[in-house]
């Protein structure tokens, strides 16, 4: 796997101000990926369950912390679901997670 890309995980903190408002903040770590096609059976199986996954991103596992939101490129997506893979290709592939992701409609 050649991460070659730049992926920004972004991060929402929400913190109440002196008023007792919720107000929401970003902090925003830039990682290196690998941009991946979705499978046609990821595709199917989360349209079933009323998702359009649209786009995967491999990233080091070490990087990745639960972030649901992350912008590749100017377009911000939704992590859908995470996952590391049980079988590796080669040594690069233990300490990978792909992020599967959604569009965020602006």
């Amino acid at each position: 796997m050649t991460f070659d890309d730049e992926l920004t995980l972004i991060s929402i903190n929400y913190t109440e101000n002196e008023l007792g408002d919720l107000t929401e903040s970003e902090f925003r770590l830039v990682v290196l990926c690998e941009e991946l096609s979705v499978t046609r059976s990821e595709h199917y199986a989360a349209a079933q369950a009323g998702m359009r996954p649209e786009v995967v991103f491999a990233v080091n596992m070490y990087d990745y912390d639960g972030q649901q939101r992350v912008e590749h490129h100017g377009d911000v997506y939704r992590v859908i679901r995470h996952y590391k893979k049980k079988k590796s290709k080669d040594i690069s592939d233990f300490e990978t997670i792909e992020l599967v992701c959604q569009g965020v409609d602006s």
